[in-house]
């Protein structure tokens, strides 16, 4: 039993660690591929490339809206963020969170 014990410890430890390094590798690649898009000043937005928008579709964004903090809403522009996600065809829910953001829907 306390073998038994020890094992779902180990698995669930691994568990928690790989969710968070996938979360940390798609946070470094939409700092890599779209940052240029997204940063502030909100204008002007400019068109994200091909290899933001392959990020923006493969990306866990609950997971990365979960770790957006007021100093990082400071540098990244949500305006932005959601241009670049509605460009991307991955647009936010109406009212979807994102740290202390809610998005609204956009009117094309």
């Amino acid at each position: 039993m306390k073998n038994l014990m020890c094992l779902c410890f180990v698995l669930m430890s691994i568990i928690v660690v790989v969710s968070g390094d996938a979360c940390e590798g798609d946070r470094q690649d939409m700092i890599r591929e779209c940052g240029q898009y997204q940063k502030c000043p909100a204008e002007p937005k400019l068109d994200p490339s091909n290899a933001c928008c392959a990020v923006w579709q493969k990306a866990n964004i609950p997971c990365l809206c979960a770790r957006v903090t007021k100093e990082i809403e400071e540098r990244w522009c949500m305006d932005k963020v959601a241009y670049v996600a509605n460009f991307c065809k991955k647009p936010f829910s109406h009212g979807y969170k994102c740290g202390s953001h809610t998005f609204l829907s956009l009117v094309q």
